[in-house]
């Protein structure tokens, strides 16, 4: 699935360069549990672009309409928890941790897919 690796080296980019942007340029700025939640929303971001590359090389993602809505939850997760994460540590503004779990949900039903692919 083409698509997979290009939006997930596209994220996996993305994810590097916000990990050290927030490492270097904003360490004093990200002090207590707003560095923790940036870190956490970094973390999640790697780990989910990863997840588009490796589920988009597998052999069911070619045909299975399953991966491929997989692959689009996992890049709605990393933009909804990831995104909301950064947004909520450089602003302070906590309303931001209510779009958090949508975004959590959307990883939690992308891996329910590609499980469900795979048994299927």
């Amino acid at each position: 699935m083409p698509t997979a690796f290009v939006l997930g080296a596209a994220f996996l980019f993305l994810g590097v360069a916000i990990g050290a942007f927030g490492a270097h340029a904003l360490k004093a700025r990200l002090a207590g549990d707003a560095g923790k939640n940036y870190q956490t929303g970094v973390l999640y971001h790697l780990l989910h672009g990863v997840g588009i590359v490796a589920v988009g090389a597998s052999p069911e993602a070619a045909s299975s309409s399953l991966v491929h809505a997989a692959v689009w939850l996992f890049a709605a997760g990393i933009v909804l928890f990831s995104g909301s994460l950064y947004a909520l540590s450089l602003s302070g503004v906590k309303k931001l941790g209510a779009i958090t779990p949508l975004g959590g949900l959307a990883f939690l039903a992308g891996w329910a897919l590609v499980a469900i692919a795979y048994i299927g």
